[in-house]
């Protein structure tokens, strides 16, 4: 008979998993001891947990395959949480392995007890622990199916003794080929969504992360209904591409264009997307919102029809019934606004030789140009998330990934991490913020323990900038925001990983030039403004009060100097 850990492993081999992410732990002997053994999978060795998990993300993002990430007991797979809870609120399908205590120790308070089945119940669709070791194969069979067709995160939580038991039954095959059925509305239901369309006279379309794999049939429902396509963020990298009917985005990243499509328009088709943010709604449209998953249609706005499907199958099915709409005048209205507020994006990307510190528009205007025409880029959430939304192009090739709906600091470089394992002989750019690349800095040893060759282009404004800039706008003087930064380049150099410091704008494309073509992993660090402001598509009453109040309250407390640089910044270019 086998061990519990072969038929672990086996099982995930089976299943088509190439690497595993995570720490090793005595609780997980038995696991990192046979993929010590096999060829056809690998232990991929991270510095935190965390990270292990956020990579896992990436390759399964990237490939739409599960990917896996593993824990030892206790503060081990502890660690993962964070990462998992941006897997599963991502909906990308992985699988952590929970390494637990001696089975017979468990409800004693052990060295290094928790409860795992417990503690994962809220970042994954399963959770179960292994008891006994004829359990596994079972076990570990129903979490990678839920991991595959719910898209999301499954745990399977397994005693170090256990896994190292003798298991009498085999590894098990999944028995799933193909995990995107056919998904789509009964025809009644589309007939009715037909009747709102068709009866409309301005159709803004809005587009999510749903649109994957839909590009074509979107193109083709804009051109009869003649409508402007909005994108929410985690749309971007599947609607923004060969689309002459983009205006943008909306949201608090977005672009005054898309905002006011979404207002001024007499209905508005939502397509796989959950953007959360119900301001940036219509109020007196008409909506129809299309989702594969019932339960998220009317919980951001209120509906007239929601439809239950994929997006693809739903607009094959939907657009025989659509209407050839002649009239483009609302949609020339729509693209006009958006190449005015596009030429105002980019008149800030500006890079002045010897004007100090650095515009981080211009950082990624500059990086835009220069990236492989199939790069991945990865993105750390706050003011990097904002730059790469802004002036990263999409052309379908490329691909952008973040924490886009858990928010969580410190992704870009765990992401990076994963996206390079899965894809060697292609480029990855990491945009990481001064904050996000110290909370979890460990890992750039990663880069090069494991020959990764992942470019970290970090933002240096000594700040946590997003931070600050939310305290700004409700009135508030900043505080706990400031951040003593070493120089990262140096740090970098350190561990034997190319470093390069850009204090100005003319050293920016040479910088990059060189570390896009350096054979390993490079680190770009830039100093750019604190003062940079990114401003909303639309401005509340509210904002502009605290504003106001902050730049009162700067002067009031001795810090008229940061007013002065944030108009110098900003307002006198």
């Amino acid at each position: 008979m086998a061990k519990v850990a072969e038929v672990l492993v086996q099982t995930l081999i089976e299943a088509g998993v190439k690497r595993v992410y995570g720490v090793a732990g005595d609780s997980l002997n038995g696991m990192t001891d046979t993929i010590r053994k096999s060829d056809k999978v690998e232990w991929l060795h991270v510095r935190h947990e965390e990270v292990a998990a956020f990579a896992a993300g990436a390759e399964a993002h990237l490939t739409n395959e599960i990917a896996v990430c593993a824990g030892s007991c206790g503060p081990g797979n502890l660690h993962l949480i964070n990462g998992l809870f941006d897997c599963h609120r991502s909906r990308v399908p992985v699988l952590a392995i929970a390494a637990q205590i001696p089975s017979h120790e468990m409800g004693s308070g052990y060295f290094q007890e928790t409860h795992p089945e417990n503690l994962f119940k809220d970042c994954s669709y399963y959770c179960e622990l292994v008891s006994q070791p004829e359990q596994m194969p079972r076990v570990l069979g129903i979490a990678m199916r839920t991991a595959i067709t719910k898209r999301g995160v499954a745990v399977v939580v397994i005693p170090g003794d256990v896994a190292l038991g003798e298991c009498s039954a085999p590894a098990l095959s999944l028995g799933i080929e193909d995990s995107a059925p056919v998904i789509r509305p009964s025809d009644n239901e589309l007939r009715r969504a037909a009747e709102i369309l068709n009866s409309a006279a301005n159709i803004t379309i809005l587009g999510g992360a749903g649109c994957e794999g839909a590009h074509d049939e979107l193109i083709v429902v804009a051109e009869r209904l003649k409508s402007p396509i909005v994108h929410a963020l985690r749309g971007k990298e599947f609607i923004e591409y060969d689309n002459p009917y983009d205006i943008g985005m909306t949201g608090l990243l977005g672009f005054a264009s898309g905002y006011h499509a979404m207002m001024n328009c007499h209905a508005l088709l939502m397509l796989g997307t959950d953007f959360p943010y119900q301001h940036f709604y219509p109020r007196n449209a008409k909506i129809i919102q299309v989702d594969r998953l019932g339960e998220q249609i009317g919980r951001r706005t209120p509906v007239d029809l929601g439809l239950i499907g994929n997006v693809k199958d739903t607009l094959n099915a939907l657009t025989p019934m659509l209407e050839e709409t002649t009239d483009r005048s609302y949609l020339d209205l729509c693209l006009g606004h958006y190449k005015n507020a596009r030429k105002g994006l980019d008149d800030l990307a500006v890079g002045e030789p010897g004007r100090t510190p650095i515009h981080p528009q211009y950082v990624a205007k500059i990086l835009d140009e220069l990236a492989a025409e199939d790069a991945v880029f990865t993105c750390d959430v706050g003011t990097p998330t904002i730059w790469a939304a802004r002036y990263l192009t999409m052309n379908g090739k490329r691909r952008l990934l973040g924490s886009f709906t858990h928010g969580s600091m410190a992704n870009a470089l765990p992401q990076a991490i994963g996206a390079q394992a899965a894809y060697p002989g292609r480029q990855v750019i990491s945009l990481s913020g001064d904050g996000g690349l110290a909370m979890l800095l460990g890992d750039i040893l990663t880069l090069k323990q494991l020959n990764l060759p992942v470019k970290l282009v970090v933002f240096n404004n000594s700040t946590l900038g997003f931070v600050e800039l939310e305290m700004k706008a409700a009135g508030l003087i900043d505080y706990g925001t400031n951040l003593v930064n070493p120089n990262f380049a140096k740090l970098a150099e350190s561990a034997d990983i190319l470093g390069v410091r850009v204090e100005r704008p003319e050293d920016l494309r040479p910088a990059l030039k060189r570390a896009i073509a350096h054979n390993g992993p490079a680190l770009v660090e830039v100093i750019v403004s604190r003062q940079e402001l990114s401003m909303p598509p639309t401005i509340s009453a509210e904002q502009a009060l605290g504003f106001s109040l902050y730049m009162i309250r700067a002067v009031i407390n001795g810090r008229g100097d940061e007013v002065i640089d944030l108009a110098k910044t900003n307002f006198f270019r």
